[in-house]
């Protein structure tokens, strides 16, 4: 009996063995492709205009030419649109993820009459396709004057983000109320009690649901591409989809590449530094709910 249960366990190892080579395999193809058309990109760059039809191609570039680069710190569009996307991300993200906060807040923790009414309202919002009202949205900026500003992509954000509330709200649900109401026997104020006790405690979701409403933010083109139409007022995305297909006519894709790249550099500098605290936020707030 002992010898058949050691052998039962020897190939339930075995076959744990397998499977999980399997998996990890499947996993390091998945991550290749995933990494292969960043890694080209980078390579691109990196080469001249004859050596982008070099057949067979080149991963490593023999010489490295950073000319693409030269190129692009001379351009003032690039330079303007980097400010203006910084402006844009950074406003819309800080001052709404503080005012998504106080909403969570007040739909999880405040004795409110029709707060499930009013969170379900809010969520049906999410529902609604964004070209159906994109039209009556340009019209009525357009009536106030907003158009050809950054106005339209900064002040609806101030208001908050429903995909921030709701998660936030959800991860709120994990917090006792007793917390709540401790705080206010003790003559605690709302203000006191948000500020002191619950956005400490929800920090670890606020920061993943911040970082990534501004890479959301910091990669926007639709909203840009609809109301800016002066140059110095485009945003990055618009700016380098401008560039590219000005240069896209003269084969010169070493240029669009690194203007690629160089757009995405911040958001992948960001994503690899707090990849950790959004995986825990996440993984947290499924476990709460």
């Amino acid at each position: 009996m002992l010898a058949k249960s050691s052998t039962h366990k020897l190939s339930q190892t075995q076959s744990r063995r397998i499977a999980d080579f399997f998996i990890y395999l499947i996993l390091i193809a998945g991550g290749i492709l995933m990494i292969g058309p960043l890694l080209w990109m980078i390579s691109t760059s990196l080469k001249d205009k004859t050596g982008v039809f070099q057949l067979p191609p080149q991963w490593i570039p023999n010489p490295i030419h950073w000319d693409a680069y030269q190129r692009l710190f001379h351009l003032s569009q690039l330079q303007t649109g980097f400010m203006n996307t910084i402006i844009v991300s950074l406003t819309v993200t800080v001052i709404g993820s503080f005012t998504s906060c106080m909403a969570a807040f007040s739909f999880a923790k405040l004795r409110m009459p029709h707060k499930n009414a009013m969170f379900l309202l809010l969520l049906v919002g999410l529902m609604i396709p964004y070209p159906a009202v994109m039209i009556p949205q340009f019209m009525m900026f357009s009536t106030i004057g907003w158009v050809d500003s950054l106005k339209p992509l900064i002040i609806p954000g101030l208001f908050g983000n429903i995909t921030m509330i709701f998660f936030l709200r959800q991860y709120l649900q994990g917090i006792p109320d007793s917390v709540v109401e401790s705080a206010k026997i003790d003559g605690a104020s709302y203000w006191t009690i948000f500020t002191r006790i619950i956005f400490p405690l929800m920090r670890p979701a606020v920061a993943a649901q911040f970082i990534l409403w501004f890479m959301g933010a910091w990669n926007d083109y639709l909203g840009p591409l609809i109301y800016l139409n002066s140059p110095e007022k485009q945003t990055l995305q618009v700016v380098i989809a401008n560039l590219s297909a000005t240069y896209a006519t003269q084969t010169d894709y070493p240029l669009i590449m690194g203007l690629s790249f160089i757009s995405m550099l911040p958001i992948l500098i960001i994503f690899l530094i707090f990849q950790r605290q959004i995986i825990e936020s996440v993984a947290l707030s499924g476990m709460k709910n």
